[in-house]
């Protein structure tokens, strides 16, 4: 049957008129079925399923308009377009039409041409529906497709996501995606030191368009994390990434921390964040850790500034970060909850640990709608025997690993002002099997002697200054002053490595240019006077099987030990 060709059913007890309209309509060339009642027609309908209805109004057995209800329910989402053909002219009775599910009228006598038109009008209804239906079923289908493969790339993403250790005892957080994907991206991990490093980013945009950098900045974020590299070198490899890989009009606000539960600091980067606070634990006014960079993926590499912020954090202090979806959360009059209100909470709070708690039932009294995904942590400083460090994992079994050697490394001033040799030796020493249980010691332990050498040792910096908040960023403001303007000395690093019964032993000496220091008096002094000055002796003696310096200082001799494993 041609395309043009339709199947007309005709509905119409007086015999005449029912002859008349099935040759008006066989003479346009489509097919004609008849009924005499409206019982019939239904009847003819479910077993025919006629293209358009020719359906008289007042008819024995089942009048028309109890037909076309019937017929309207069986054809279902599919237009099936049904004409009256009425001799009623009552404006009651042609609204009774339209309500039975009539779509036009025929009035009697029956006009060839009117009745043509007609048939063509409802005929080019009748395939606009189809079609909106079929490419409403094809949007469905893709849809459906559309999130499976999102679901699918949904659940890689946050077993990524959540591959550290956000689940540790000081951590709490809450996240709500805008939509299935949340373009905020929370990580935190450990570092073999002990070290938590922890990233809030926020990408341009919210859904999956701004998870999809959020893979290879994760990736970067825990590979470099579990390195032991430090932010500066982990903030300048996220920042030439997401350069290199996303649109022009994509980048990553982003702040990345980094806290010593050993030296009890927190170190801060925020690139285009909202502020995060600090907050003490006897109350008081929290301290704002503001945006002092631009996000991440902004700036070509070499004109990236990768300085941090470094401040003390007590026992029992908290952070609270955010993304900027908590204050551009908005009520029913399209107010903002904005940071007012926070800071309200804020001052407001009595009970620290439920702070948290508060500020979530702050933003749902306010009862918000959220305009982007939002994002809410809280760390907490605590001693470091309270967390446990989630291990390292290796592919390797340790066995090729060399027994018996030795190296010696001499970094001059300007390679310590732009390289971190920490990595480059952990990763040279993580290949010995045995050390590998106390690779969070061994990288404290490095650390602490790297750092003296280099502050105290090198640069001059004396540890007294960093006794309060002020005084540490004096400190720091010395040491990257100091550091950029260097133009000569040297750090030597020996590593000896040889058997030792059944196991072995590793000996670490690091020498520096530096005046030296009075090593009895800092390790005489009583911890509850040391302050956050000479600690880090105490804590190379606790971590390693034994420890002594010479040289006025200028010397450390540290060695470690391992049993063979069975």
């Amino acid at each position: 049957m041609p395309e043009s060709t339709l199947t007309v059913l005709i509905a119409e007890d007086g015999a005449a008129d029912r002859l008349l309209l099935a040759r008006i309509v066989a003479r346009q060339g489509h097919a004609v079925l008849t009924a005499e009642n409206g019982e019939q027609a239904v009847a003819l309908f479910a077993e025919r399923r006629p293209h358009l209805v020719l359906l008289d109004a007042l008819m024995p057995v089942m009048d028309g308009f109890e037909a076309a209800r019937q017929i309207k329910a069986l054809a279902g989402e599919a237009l099936v377009p049904i004409i009256f053909l009425t001799s009623l002219s009552e404006e009651e009775a042609l609204v009774r039409c339209l309500e039975a599910g009539g779509d036009d009228f025929l009035a009697k006598p029956y006009n060839a041409a009117i009745l043509a038109a007609k048939i063509k009008a409802m005929d080019r209804l009748r395939r606009l529906q189809a079609m909106v239906l079929e490419q409403r079923d094809q949007i469905a289908h893709h849809h459906h497709h559309l999130l499976n493969e999102q679901r699918v790339a949904k659940a890689v993403f946050d077993k990524v996501a959540h591959a550290g250790c956000l689940s540790a005892a000081n951590i709490r957080y809450l996240q709500s995606p805008y939509a299935l994907f949340n373009g905020d991206l929370l990580l935190a991990a450990f570092a073999p030191s002990g070290d938590m490093h922890v990233l809030l980013g926020d990408f341009t945009g919210h859904g999956l368009p701004a998870a999809v950098g959020a893979m290879p900045l994760a990736e970067v974020f825990y590979g470099m994390t579990a390195k032991g590299y430090g932010l500066a070198q982990i903030l300048r490899e996220m920042n030439a990434k997401l350069k290199r890989i996303l649109p022009v009009d994509m980048f990553c606000c982003a702040m990345l921390l980094s806290l010593s539960f050993q030296r009890q600091v927190v170190e801060v980067w925020n690139g285009g964040m909202p502020d995060g606070y600090l907050l003490p634990v006897e109350g008081g006014e929290p301290l704002a850790l503001v945006s002092r960079h631009l996000p991440l993926g902004v700036l070509a590499p070499e004109r990236f500034d990768d300085s941090t912020q470094v401040l003390p954090m007590a026992l029992g202090e908290r952070l609270l970060l955010l993304s900027d979806g908590v204050v551009d959360t908005s009520n029913e009059h399209d107010q903002l909850f904005g940071v007012e209100r926070l800071l309200r909470v804020l001052a407001d709070n009595r009970q620290p640990p439920l702070l948290f708690e508060e500020v979530l039932g702050a933003l749902d009294a306010f009862r918000g709608r959220c305009r982007d995904d939002v994002s809410l942590l809280e760390i907490r400083m605590v001693d470091a025997d309270e967390l446990t460090p989630a291990p390292l994992m290796y592919s390797d079994s340790g066995q090729c690993a060399p027994p018996d050697w030795s190296l010696q490394f001499e970094f001059r001033a300007e390679t310590l002002k732009r390289f971190n040799p920490l990595p480059y030796l952990l990763q040279l020493l993580q290949e010995i099997h045995g050390l590998r249980a106390q690779n969070g010691a061994l990288h404290s332990v490095l650390n602490e002697l790297y750092s003296n050498a280099l502050e105290h040792g090198v640069l001059g910096l004396d540890s007294g200054l960093k006794q309060d908040v002020r005084g540490f960023a004096e400190y720091y403001r010395q040491r990257n002053e100091r550091l950029q303007a260097l133009s000569d000395g040297y750090i030597r690093v020996g590593l000896k490595v040889e058997p030792q019964g059944s196991g072995g032993r590793l000996v670490i000496e690091v020498q520096d240019s530096g005046k030296g220091f009075n090593v009895s008096k800092v390790l005489a002094r009583p911890l509850v006077e040391q302050g956050l000055c000479g600690r880090g002796l105490n804590l190379i003696r606790r971590l390693s099987r034994h420890a002594e310096w010479a040289d006025d200082g200028r010397r450390a001799c540290v060695e470690f030990a391992w049993q063979a494993l069975a």
